[in-house]
């Protein structure tokens, strides 16, 4: 079994979703939005870490799924997204999660079945997959979509090189 942590990262709010998966099957975890203040940037790429860590230490993840970072509607935003995404996989990486990375047009592939899909179509197929009572709020169902799509390219893995398992990256 595999507890998958995903991690949609941002300056102003991350989205994170845990999921466990076994024999292909995926269930829920937890997810929600870390939500920061106005401010210094420095101030809340801390408190990214410090949840993304309890977290961790928390749910007990194996590995880490997050979005690759996509050029922004500024350089300057671009960069605030890359270390948002840093202070979120730093923790990981301390605590040994194997990190994989993928666009959010893979990840909307995966889940939805095309990588146009917008928020509202992520929504209503995580629900769906993961069999939820109701949508996840939009930052929390893109943690959850990475979550399942580093699931399914896993899973996808394992079948095709006749492996029955993956572990720290390698499969056996």
């Amino acid at each position: 079994m595999a507890i998958i942590l995903g991690i949609d990262p941002g300056s102003q709010k991350t989205g994170f979703g845990i999921i466990s998966t076994l024999n292909g099957k995926n269930s829920y975890i937890t997810s929600g939005v870390i939500r920061l203040p106005k401010g210094a940037l420095p101030e809340r790429l801390r408190i990214i870490a410090e949840s993304v860590a309890e977290l961790v230490e928390l749910h007990g993840p194996t590995e880490l799924s997050v979005e690759q970072v996509f050029l922004a509607k500024s350089a300057d935003a671009a960069l605030k997204l890359g270390q948002a995404r840093g202070a979120a996989i730093v923790p990981c990486v301390i605590r040994g999660l194997d990190v994989s990375e993928y666009s959010a047009r893979q990840i909307k592939q995966s889940v939805v079945g095309t990588g146009a899909a917008d928020k509202a179509q992520v929504q209503h197929m995580v629900k769906a997959l993961l069999k939820l009572p109701g949508a996840p709020q939009e930052d929390a169902a893109d943690a959850l979509a990475a979550a399942l799509c580093h699931a399914h390219t896993r899973d996808g893995l394992v079948r095709v090189a006749g492996a029955t398992a993956i572990r720290r990256g390698r499969m056996r």
